[in-house]
């Protein structure tokens, strides 16, 4: 299977294995601006060049010999379940992509079809209920995650662990996992700890979200999407995130992890 998802400098500086939606836009960057000197000119996920990605072909080799040998400092970085499942729905399935089209084609108009989600309208811009929305999204991406029903979970919501340990089962190993609701210090952390090409100021780097402006802004607060059975489907999802992640079930208000990653732990159960 090998290493999906894994991206390394060119300098082998460093190996980051992607999580989607848990800062790697901005990750990205700061790899090839620590190779480079300079930022890439477009969505990183679109660079051919510049960084070693696991989906070219010519990067695969490299990628393979650097992991299995762990010659350099690996890491990931991961985020409160609730806030990536709500940044999901609103960046996925309520707006409108790069190429100017829905998600997945006929995702959308079957979402609107069988699950009675509202989406803003054809501009992804218009009001609607975003709090009734969102709980039938969950149902959906509960379908998919449990059942693989009416389609296999996308990467976009499928669970955070899923993604961390790919990496693990193919003979990787993380050194570093960082939180996306503390990720300057945890960045800082990595540089610190690696020779780049390029020295890099975690505080001029520029905010690179490439799904901003996708869709609706957020019109409630956090908690105010998820009811008692919301919190469940989302424990059902992702219970092995919450316990290896350290982050709060109980309060979808509260991001911020409660104590901090085990990474015996985390390889131990996610190696398996």
């Amino acid at each position: 299977m090998g290493f999906p998802g894994t991206w390394m400098t060119e300098s082998e500086s460093m190996v980051y294995r992607v999580v989607p939606k848990c800062a790697c836009s901005t990750i990205g960057q700061i790899m090839y601006y620590s190779d480079h000197g300079r930022y890439f000119d477009g969505d990183i996920h679109d660079a051919k060049d510049g960084l070693y990605k696991w989906a070219l072909d010519n990067s695969k080799g490299p990628i393979t010999e650097n992991v299995r040998q762990h010659k350099s400092l690996s890491f990931t970085c991961v985020r409160n379940p609730y806030t990536r499942i709500l940044s999901s729905f609103f960046d996925k399935i309520c707006g409108i992509q790069r190429n100017g089209v829905r998600y997945r084609g006929n995702l959308v108009p079957m979402l609107v079809q069988k699950y009675g989600i509202e989406v803003g309208g054809d501009d992804g811009q218009g009001e609607f209920d975003q709090i009734a929305s969102f709980r039938r999204f969950l149902l959906f991406a509960r379908d998919t995650v449990a059942f693989r029903k009416p389609m296999d979970p996308d990467i976009h919501w499928s669970a955070i662990s899923s993604h961390v340990g790919t990496f693990i089962i193919n003979g990787g190993t993380y050194d570093k996992i960082l939180w996306t609701e503390n990720f300057n210090e945890g960045m800082q952390d990595v540089l610190n700890t690696t020779d780049t090409p390029t020295p890099i100021e975690l505080d001029q780097v520029p905010r690179f979200n490439e799904s901003e402006g996708h869709g609706p802004k957020r019109a409630h607060p956090v908690a105010d999407y998820f009811d008692d059975l919301s919190m469940h489907l989302v424990y059902e999802m992702y219970k092995q995130d919450f316990e290896l992640f350290r982050y709060d079930r109980q309060d979808p208000g509260n991001k911020m992890p409660l104590s901090e990653i085990d990474l015996d732990e985390v390889h131990a159960k996610l190696g398996g």
